[in-house]
């Protein structure tokens, strides 16, 4: 990819239970990672989600994630290769049905919480949801985590077919292998609008972040995240968007 896209997280309403800001997000974002109904979301909400991403314009990714509405997809649990393939094509099915409802389509897939961890701290999780991928559509991309070195991750994507688009956080703090700091540890989330611009831009120039040891490290993405879910986030996305244009890198 040419430019850094700018992608948050997003439809994880549920019922009559409102979270995130998501008609404020959308008009700045390239890419919406729409929840499935497993860790969030509902049928109407999606809908919804759909066709506000493509009032906008705006690319929709299926946020797939393990059947954990109560944790919100954040606690890790046991499947088989198998079975993750199974809950994969059946929530990215679900989004594309809806999709393609309303004339549009599941461009990428990203995967939500204690799934996209798991799969980038298990070569052979990260195998399943690639092959998932490839069975279901090879042309659409995955998402997942770039770190400090994406090469191994890289060849497996390259054996399926599988495009990868890494991508990179302007509100979490990283530790020194590039991993994300877990949220049940203090700062693992920034909560101020100039630190995750700075952040933000600094991704995007392919400058160094300080890691949470203090150590610098270089993390090379595709796409850029904010999160719907953190009001700082949404706060600084607009001014994230303006940046990113005025540096040329979107």
């Amino acid at each position: 990819m040419s430019r850094l896209l700018l992608n948050c997280d997003i439809g994880e309403s549920f019922g009559s239970w409102t979270m995130g800001l998501d008609a404020e997000v959308m008009p700045f974002i390239d890419c919406a990672n729409v929840a499935c109904g497993f860790h969030a979301g509902d049928p109407s909400i999606m809908r919804e989600t759909v066709a506000l991403a493509l009032r906008h314009g705006v690319q929709i990714g299926a946020h797939p994630a393990y059947q954990d509405l109560v944790g919100f997809g954040r606690r890790s649990m046991a499947y088989s290769a198998q079975e993750l393939q199974d809950i994969l094509h059946y929530q990215i099915g679900a989004l594309d049905g809806i999709c393609k409802a309303q004339g549009g389509r599941v461009s990428y897939v990203k995967p939500h919480g204690a799934m996209y961890n798991d799969m980038m701290a298990n070569p052979a999780q990260l195998r399943a949801v690639i092959q998932a991928v490839a069975a279901y559509d090879r042309s659409l991309p995955l998402m997942l985590m770039a770190t400090c070195d994406n090469a191994a991750a890289q060849q497996i994507g390259d054996e399926h077919g599988v495009t990868l688009w890494f991508e990179a956080f302007a509100d979490r703090a990283y530790d020194s292998a590039g991993r994300l700091v877990s949220r049940q540890l203090p700062g693992a989330v920034h909560h101020d609008p100039e630190s995750i611009v700075a952040q933000a831009l600094t991704i995007a120039r392919g400058g160094e972040l300080i890691a949470s040891d203090g150590s610098a490290l270089h993390l090379r993405a595709n796409t850029l995240c904010v999160h719907g879910d953190n009001a700082s986030s949404v706060a600084a996305v607009q001014r994230i968007r303006q940046a990113l244009n005025a540096q040329g890198a979107s």
